[in-house]
């Protein structure tokens, strides 16, 4: 008697988390006001889940395509990386197109670069880093933000402004080395701005300013933990 107990406390563990299929088929029919009796499963076509009926949901076999909400766009199969830098160069530039080639009436190359670095925080601010926040799902576009902080905080508005017209000089800066070494082994040419190489040195720039943040944050906290072991 006691062992036909056990096996039957053994089988109800057993059974216990077995999804329950029916009953979940049961509950939705029931919440559509179905008839249990009549029950039958739920059809998983695009055009029966959708209620429009296109000729783009069906195969070449005459088969209805059916619905996978688990299924991968194309987007979300492309790296991270690379998806964040094409962003920021693509932003960058838009950025020195529409400033440096777009406004003429700046004549003098100073203020170009301020006005280029003040447009490049902008957007950076704006566009750039929401559309980040938007495609994440656990901070892993982190690492390509200078100031991966929240979108109130209203401070990283002025902060990204600043940073990135130091970014603009510097990049003025590889202009500047590159086209002096270009005199010293050549008598004439230069290499001139253009909205591509330009995002370019703005993007390698950019990257490697945050990787410096980064390891700073890395050690800064290494060296917090370690003091917080030690006083234990």
């Amino acid at each position: 008697m006691s062992k036909k107990k056990k096996k039957t406390q053994s089988e109800i563990i057993e059974n216990y988390y077995d999804l329950k299929v029916d009953k979940v088929d049961e509950l939705v029919a029931a919440l559509k006001g179905e008839d249990l009796d009549d029950f039958s499963p739920v059809s998983m076509n695009i055009s029966d889940c959708t209620g429009v009926y296109s000729p783009d949901n069906v195969k070449r076999n005459g088969e209805q395509k059916q619905f996978d909400p688990y299924k991968r766009d194309i987007l979300s199969r492309i790296p991270v990386w690379l998806k964040a830098l094409f962003i920021k160069w693509w932003f960058f530039g838009a950025v020195a197109y529409f400033s440096l080639m777009g406004l003429m009436s700046i004549t003098d190359n100073l203020d170009k670069m301020v006005v280029t670095g003040v447009i490049a925080g902008i957007m950076a601010e704006l566009f750039v880093n929401p559309i980040f926040r938007y495609m994440e799902v656990d901070g892993e576009y982190k690492p390509y933000v200078m100031f991966p902080f929240p979108f109130k905080a209203f401070w990283t508005f002025f902060a990204n402004i600043l940073y990135y017209v130091l970014v603009t000089f510097a990049v003025s800066w590889i202009y500047t080395g590159i086209n002096i070494m270009i005199g010293a082994t050549q008598t004439s040419g230069f290499l001139a701005i253009e909205p591509l190489l330009f995002a370019l040195f703005m993007l390698a720039v950019d990257m490697a300013a945050i990787g410096i943040k980064d390891l700073i944050v890395f050690l800064v906290k290494k060296l917090h933990k370690k003091k917080v072991v030690e006083n234990v």
